[in-house]
């Protein structure tokens, strides 16, 4: 499959052969789903925590006498019904995150790749270098592209330090290395413009 190469003023320079195997697979939601699901749980901090009855301040003894007060008789004075006193079945501290097989992840990566590319979502760039370091002038260069949000995927040879601090800036506009590439900022964001190096790296990888 061959794609037009275009450079940030939006003129197409040559055609780029992408692997069908990788942008042109079907629509998998139940995978997409799932990995997702992975993501969230991974990024769960996990350190919601409420005191037992072991744990909370107070003595085991019983508070006032059997009989003869007048008011219920207690045990302790920790249980959940009095003030100051223990959490029934709380949260505690735990590892929310699960596994998720590599094959079910290249899938999922594959398929919102393949997703976004069949609505013409994908914009493929020979370079994400400027001239200069300014916001307002990458956003007029932006704007003709016509997005709500844009990801850019970058290489490590080819990280523009002007390009980096100029869309630090802009608003629903980010940078990712090709590395850190997963579905949720695929499915989130509304383009994804994806460079040239880039793309070869992610062909290998999801090969």
């Amino acid at each position: 499959m061959k794609k037009p190469l275009i450079n940030l003023k939006d003129n197409t320079l040559k055609e780029v052969d992408i692997d069908d195997k990788i942008f042109g697979i079907k629509f998998y939601p139940d995978i997409i789903h799932q990995y997702i699901r992975y993501q969230n749980a991974k990024s769960r901090q996990g350190s919601h925590k409420t005191k037992s009855r072991s744990e909370v301040k107070g003595r085991s003894k019983k508070p006032f006498a059997q009989k003869g007060t007048g008011n219920a008789r207690q045990g302790s004075s920790k249980p959940p019904h009095f003030r100051g006193g223990a959490v029934v079945m709380g949260p505690v501290n735990r590892d929310h995150s699960f596994d998720l097989n590599k094959k079910e992840k290249k899938l999922a990566l594959k398929s919102a790749l393949s997703t976004k590319l069949s609505e013409e979502k994908i914009i493929f760039v020979e370079s994400l270098k400027i001239e200069n370091h300014k916001t307002k002038e990458l956003k007029k260069i932006l704007d003709k592209f016509k997005f709500n949000s844009a990801l850019f995927i970058y290489s490590n040879e080819d990280l523009d330090i002007n390009f980096k601090r100029a869309s630090a800036n802009i608003p629903k506009v980010s940078i990712l290395n090709h590395q850190g590439i997963n579905v949720k900022d695929l499915v989130t964001y509304d383009k994804i413009f994806i460079e040239k190096n880039s793309l070869e790296h992610l062909s290998k990888r999801l090969a």
